[in-house]
């Protein structure tokens, strides 16, 4: 029901609420779609495949033993399957799990990657638009209302987040009271899981404390340079986009766009966001004083490109996984993984 209503949600978003935010129309926008030349699209998709590359550093840095390769396929394959199958997220999650376990790694190297990317994608998307607040400042002029808030909204939640995931790892106190929070809201699972009886959640959480500090101590710097490179390059990517429909703006007004609709991706209303994303770039776009059609066609074909695409190179991912290489995987206690060879 979660993924229908959310499909329902985003074709409403996406077909009535942002021509009306926008102040334009849909045949204003395929106007100006269509003077979009082959060219820049193989100059687009270009930057989008360097953009996923480079969150592989994010990945392999996460888990060690898995190969760039390797963490391509899971990108795409879980980013594919959250963005199109039902339970979103939760399905992007489960690839990923699978894809991993039939490269031999082991039930907690895999969940302990799971929750630092998953710390660090967040933790991006909310430093976003407080950087967006500090170029606007620095260029002067008047700052939007969603900005602003963008901003706000940001700077707390990613403090928040911050500051719990490090009293977590430096604090054992924490550790224990995040597993006994657990535990109780688990606990009408315990019954329905036999692994949930094998391993209380208070011990797994402190022995992922553990795992997390060692992934932390060692992959910090691999992974920080894979999503500060992978955000980057996106920027790029609807920077150049925004040019090719004929949109020119002052770097700092375009970067507190693309801020914004990074910020709301994070909510899993709809699919990865769409329809959220698009109209918050627009609304910030707009009231910068940018043309209501190229904005819009702009945030439109950039959600092309980070969405739609992702349905053929999904493809030949999951083709790509069903041909790699498979080992079975080994779960002792100090295993951090192992992956096949070739």
């Amino acid at each position: 029901m979660q993924a229908v209503i959310g499909l329902v949600l985003a074709i409403v978003l996406i077909v009535w609420w942002l021509p009306r935010i926008a102040g334009t129309s849909w045949s204003a926008v395929f106007v100006t779609l269509s003077h979009v030349g082959p060219g820049s699209v193989v100059m687009l998709f270009g930057l989008l495949c360097l953009g996923l590359w480079s969150y592989t550093f994010t990945l392999t840095g996460s888990l060690p033993g898995l190969r760039h390769v390797q963490a391509l396929i899971v990108n795409l394959c879980g980013s594919s399957a959250g963005n199109f199958l039902p339970g979103g997220g939760a399905a992007g999650v489960a690839v990923t799990y699978a894809a991993f376990r039939s490269w031999g790694f082991s039930r907690r190297a895999i969940s302990t990657s799971i929750i630092v990317t998953g710390v660090w994608n967040i933790l991006a998307r909310m430093i976003l638009p407080v950087g967006a607040l500090i170029a606007l400042l620095v260029a002067g002029g008047n700052l939007p209302v969603a900005v602003i808030r963008g901003g706000l909204v940001g700077a707390a939640a990613g403090l928040a987040l911050l500051a719990l995931f490090v009293a977590a790892l430096l604090s054992e106190r924490v550790t224990r009271a995040l597993g006994r929070a657990l535990n109780h809201v688990l606990r009408p699972l315990h019954r329905r899981f036999e692994s949930l009886h094998e391993v209380g959640v208070n011990e797994f959480v402190k022995d992922q404390r553990v795992r997390i500090v060692s992934v932390v101590h060692d992959g910090w710097l691999k992974m920080t340079f894979g999503i500060v490179g992978f955000f980057g390059i996106f920027y790029v990517l609807f920077w150049q986009i925004m040019n090719v429909v004929g949109l020119q703006m002052p770097f700092s007004h375009m970067f507190a766009a693309y801020a914004v609709g990074r910020l709301l991706t994070a909510v899993g209303v709809t699919p990865g966001g769409v329809g959220l994303t698009e109209g918050g770039a627009v609304i910030v776009l707009i009231a910068f004083g940018a043309d209501p059609a190229r904005a819009l066609a702009g945030t439109v074909l950039f959600s092309l490109f980070t969405h739609v695409m992702e349905v053929p190179l999904g493809a030949l991912a999951f083709l790509g996984w069903a041909l790699s290489k498979k080992t079975t995987p080994t779960d002792n206690s100090g295993d951090a993984g192992a992956t096949a060879s070739g």
